[in-house]
């Protein structure tokens, strides 16, 4: 029996959102931030499907457009969302933090979107570009910059990957500067760093190292 005043399509529309869902590689801090934002209740613990069940109708859309339809916003908010996603799903069993503050060795302190940790230390870093231009020569230099200072900081001594996400695509030219700056670091082994850039398109990230 259906409560009056409730109307039916609505749960229906609900369970096939988590039914949609259930299926997808959703990190416990992104269903959080999205829950967040969406002023959701949000089960910390059980299977998927009960957690998702446990969401408002706007947390469950939400994550409807941004993982089964692959929607934008003005915002950028979405691809955010997608991007964060994915550096998760690469480090298994590993601490995942958004909007970190990390200090450099020139003692500046960074705002990295997305950082990985693993015992403590940071082990990857992510930037993304959500919308707009392409990402310019220019966007990458700085990428760069801000990585190797982290990465020659105290905080940085196990930092091994720096990801550069992008759903408006790379000009030719910056990628080919990002290639030359990594190869620079060949030469020092202790100093590596492997430099990922992921272009979102057609709805899958296609990854390519420096």
């Amino acid at each position: 029996m259906v409560k009056k005043g409730f109307p039916s399509f609505g749960i229906t529309q609900c369970g096939t959102f988590v039914a949609a869902l259930k299926n997808y590689n959703l990190p416990d801090f992104v269903l959080t931030l999205v829950a967040k934002d969406c002023n959701s209740d949000l089960l910390e613990r059980g299977r998927i499907d009960d957690r998702l069940s446990s969401m408002n109708d706007a947390a469950l859309e939400l994550l409807h457009k941004v993982f089964v339809d692959c929607e934008e916003d003005e915002a950028g908010k979405y691809a955010q969302y997608r991007f964060f996603a994915y550096v998760s799903s690469m480090y298994h069993k590993c601490e995942v933090v958004v909007n970190e503050t990390i200090p450099g060795k020139s003692k500046k302190n960074h705002k990295i979107p997305i950082a990985v940790l693993h015992n403590g230390m940071y082990i990857a870093v992510g930037f993304n570009k959500p919308n707009g231009h392409a990402v310019s020569k220019k966007d990458l230099k700085k990428f760069y910059d801000v990585v190797n200072d982290v990465k020659n900081g105290e905080h940085g001594t196990q930092l091994v990957d720096a990801i550069f996400g992008s759903s408006s695509g790379f000009k030719g030219e910056a990628l080919v500067e990002l290639e030359k700056l990594s190869k620079m670091r060949e030469a020092d082994p202790e100093n590596k760093l492997n430099f990922k850039t992921a272009n979102f398109e057609n709805r899958i990230y296609s990854v390519t190292k420096c």
